[in-house]
């Protein structure tokens, strides 16, 4: 009954964004797959969802799931509203400033944060046209509609034509060529953690977007953060750097196929082959406080300019890393390619029973089911950078005086396709509802995004509540 009443709480505190959906289209050869649309089955005008309208549904309060418009005063600032929401719901709600045109902005320019909608092509992918782009900028009705039911997640580019995979389906693209709200993206937001063994916090502003990418910055710590950490559910003592970590909301993600093009930093600004100690990343990860620790890595790391290790781990009840719970190789066929100076693409396929490793394409390791397992559970996928704490065991790198602040890994793209064979994961329509109670234990991120904490921390044989903190 705990866990049913728990369940219900969750269900409550659901954020007040749907996941954003693509069309797509099959190339004639089904070879590539190519994005048309991030908004279902509704045109998009202005930041306004064309089917549905507030005088049939209402005006509201709250998010409603399964209206493909709303009608509620955040509305304007998801882009999200019915077309009629400034007619039917105007009372004293913010509307879009009249300034905001195409007539005004002119056609094809660059992104304008500042600005309440847009007029480039990439406007109907993110859903910010402004109303008169249409009008103004040449783009007939039907180029705003889906050419087909298929869909792509996230915020895949209009232009591209995507590589296809035999027995996977092109799920999840972020592209970067627009910031992303880290506090209401419905598929993304950040990590509060700091790693017992690395000298990081992690916080939302080293994160960062721009010239079409994500960056990380790492740097010296001159702030004061919550001792309490959400996404590790326990107090995290002071670090003396800040980085990122860029995390999906929950546990909804197994297998498939994950890529993603990064360029590592450079330990002393402006010389790729000086090493230190860093660690970048791509990787899946399950649970804050080991109830069931599952995982598997891509990681760049300082100890030289190609060193790029492949990490497995699973573990249940496991308070602490212990060596039987990890496979760990590092290739040495790559000592050739310098990852701080170039974008290099970094994947790994996730099956039930193997895992492969690939850089640039080609095949660097084949895991399957040995001493330590291969995982089987749903999982949060996450990005981050950060620096080993010890010296007598540097994991990330020898050299770790030779560190000069900040250090900043870029990433231009990121794709998942899902496994044709899972039929679990990721749920129907991206919704956490549909996830099964233990994908939700202490699944909380961050102390603003709304997820409550469900389950105690277990620790050597004890249970404890999770910590707790505000937003700020």
């Amino acid at each position: 009954m705990a866990l049913l009443a728990a369940f219900c709480i969750l269900l409550f505190f659901l954020s007040p964004s749907e996941v954003v959906s693509s069309g797509a289209t099959t190339a004639s050869n089904g070879t590539a797959t190519t994005a048309t649309s991030i908004r279902g089955n509704s045109a998009v005008a202005g930041g306004f969802l064309q089917s549905g309208t507030c005088k049939s549904y209402g005006c509201k309060a709250l998010y409603v799931l399964d209206q493909s418009c709303q009608c509620n005063e955040h509305c304007v600032k998801h882009g999200n509203c019915c077309h009629d929401y400034a007619q039917e719901c105007n009372d004293g709600a913010p509307q879009m400033p009249r300034s905001d045109s195409c007539k005004s902005n002119g056609c094809n320019a660059p992104f304008m944060r500042d600005r309440s909608c847009q007029c480039n092509t990439k406007c109907v992918a993110h859903g910010n046209c402004c109303n008169d782009y249409v009008q103004e900028c040449g783009q007939s009705e039907s180029s705003l509609a889906p050419l087909s039911p298929a869909t792509i997640y996230g915020h895949p580019s209009t232009s591209k034509t995507y590589p296809k995979y035999k027995g996977f389906t092109l799920w999840l693209v972020e592209e970067f060529d627009a910031p992303l709200d880290l506090d209401s993206d419905p598929i993304w937001t950040w990590g509060d953690g700091g790693l017992k063994e690395g000298q990081v916090r992690f916080v939302k502003e080293q994160i960062t977007f721009g010239d079409g990418k994500m960056q990380i910055l790492m740097k010296k710590n001159e702030g004061k953060q919550q001792p309490c950490s959400h996404a590790q559910s326990e107090n995290v003592k002071p670090k003396v750097l800040v980085s990122g970590e860029l995390r999906t909301r929950y546990n909804m993600f197994r297998y498939g196929r994950y890529e993603v093009s990064m360029k590592a930093p450079c330990v002393q600004p402006h010389d790729t082959k000086i090493n230190g100690n860093f660690v970048a990343t791509v990787f899946i990860f399950r649970d804050a406080s080991f109830h069931h620790w599952r995982e598997i890595d891509v990681e760049v790391t300082g100890r030289r300019p190609g060193a790029i290790s492949t990490n497995v781990l699973n573990a249940n009840h496991a308070a602490r890393w212990h060596r039987y719970m990890e496979e760990t190789d590092y290739p040495t066929t790559y000592d050739h390619v310098n990852a701080r100076a170039d974008f290099h693409t970094y994947a790994f396929e996730w099956l039930p029973d193997v895992i492969r490793w690939y850089v640039d394409g080609k095949m660097i390791r084949e895991k399957k089911d040995s001493k330590v397992k291969v995982p089987e559970l749903s999982a949060k996928i996450m990005m981050n950078l950060w620096v080993y704490r010890h010296t007598k065991f540097p994991f990330g790198g020898f050299e770790l005086k030779n560190d000069k602040f900040p250090m900043v890994s870029e990433y231009d793209w990121f794709r998942f396709y899902k496994w044709d064979g899972d039929t679990d994961y990721p749920p129907a329509g991206m919704k956490a509802s549909a996830l099964h109670g233990d994908d939700l234990y202490l699944t909380s991120n961050n102390p603003c995004d709304g997820i409550p904490q469900i389950g105690e921390v277990e620790k050597h044989g004890k249970t404890f509540k999770p910590c707790k903190a505000t937003c700020r």
